[in-house]
C-alpha cells in the first residue's frame, strides 16, 4: 500500500502506484502515464481517454482495406496526424500540459514523448508492434513493417518516417553533440525509463515556472516509480 504523499495530489499518487505493475504493455504504460496528469487534472477520466483511443483505432480499421502492417500504418498516420490533427507543440514546448496525456488528447498538441505514447497506444490497438526509442533530446517510436524491419517514426514531426541515418542526424542536431553512440541513442525505452523521463520533463517545466511544490510532487511520483521492479 502506498504512503500518503506530501505534495502530489493523492489520487494521482495512488493511481500511478496502482498502474505501475501493468506497465509492461503499452496499454498499461498509457494508463500509468495518464495518472501523472491527475496531479493537476484530478477529474481526468481514463475511460474517456481510452474511448478516444479506441475510436481512433476504429477509424483506421474502417479505412484500411488491407490488414498488412504497411497499409495499416499508412492509414494510422493519415488518421492521427491529418484527420485528428496530432502535432508537436513547438510554440509552447515547455508547458506542463504537453506532458499530460488528457491535455494532449484535448488540444492535440504535445511533446515527443507523449505524442509517441499516444501513437503507439493506438498502434497497439491495431496489432502493430512498437516501442519507444529513448533518444537523447527527442523521443521517437520504433515500429515493425510488413517485412519485419524496423522503422523509426517521429510523432512530433507529423509521423515522419526516418532512416537510421536521418534519426541520428536529428538527434545530433537537437543535442549539439557530434559524437553519439548509435546503439545508445536508438535504444528502446524500458517502461521505467519512459515514465522517469516524463517526470523529469515535468520537473524541469515546473522549476522554470517557479512552481517548487509541483517539482516536489513529481519527485514523489518518481520515488514511487523507482521503488518498483524493472
Amino acid at each position: 500500500m502506498t504512503t500518503a504523499p506530501a505534495y502530489c495530489r493523492r489520487v494521482a499518487y495512488q493511481q500511478f502506484g496502482q498502474w505501475l505493475p501493468e506497465t509492461g504493455s503499452i496499454a498499461g504504460l498509457f494508463r500509468a502515464a495518464w495518472q501523472i496528469a491527475r496531479h493537476e487534472m484530478p477529474d481526468a477520466d481514463l475511460a474517456a481517454g481510452e474511448s478516444v483511443v479506441e475510436n481512433l483505432a476504429a477509424t483506421v480499421r474502417s479505412r484500411a482495406r488491407s490488414r498488412q502492417p504497411t497499409a495499416v500504418l499508412a492509414h494510422l498516420h493519415d488518421v492521427l496526424f491529418d484527420l485528428f490533427g496530432l502535432q508537436g507543440n513547438a510554440d509552447d514546448y515547455y508547458a506542463p500540459a504537453n506532458s499530460y496525456l488528457p491535455a494532449v488528447l484535448e488540444t492535440r498538441r504535445g511533446i515527443p514523448i507523449t505524442l509517441t505514447l499516444l501513437y503507439l497506444r493506438v498502434a497497439a490497438e491495431l496489432g502493430i508492434r512498437g516501442w519507444g526509442v529513448n533518444a537523447p533530446g527527442h523521443f521517437l517510436a520504433e515500429v515493425i513493417d510488413a517485412g519485419g524491419d524496423s522503422m523509426i517514426v517521429d510523432a512530433f514531426d507529423g509521423g515522419r518516417l526516418l532512416t537510421i541515418k536521418e534519426a541520428m542526424a536529428r538527434i545530433t542536431e537537437i543535442t549539439g553533440r557530434s559524437s553519439i553512440d548509435q546503439a545508445h541513442a536508438l535504444a528502446r525505452a524500458t517502461p521505467r525509463q519512459w515514465l522517469d523521463r516524463m517526470l523529469n520533463n515535468l520537473q524541469a517545466s515546473f522549476a522554470a515556472a517557479g512552481q517548487q511544490r509541483d517539482v516536489y510532487a513529481m519527485q514523489e511520483l518518481q520515488q514511487l516509480l523507482r521503488q518498483g521492479p524493472g
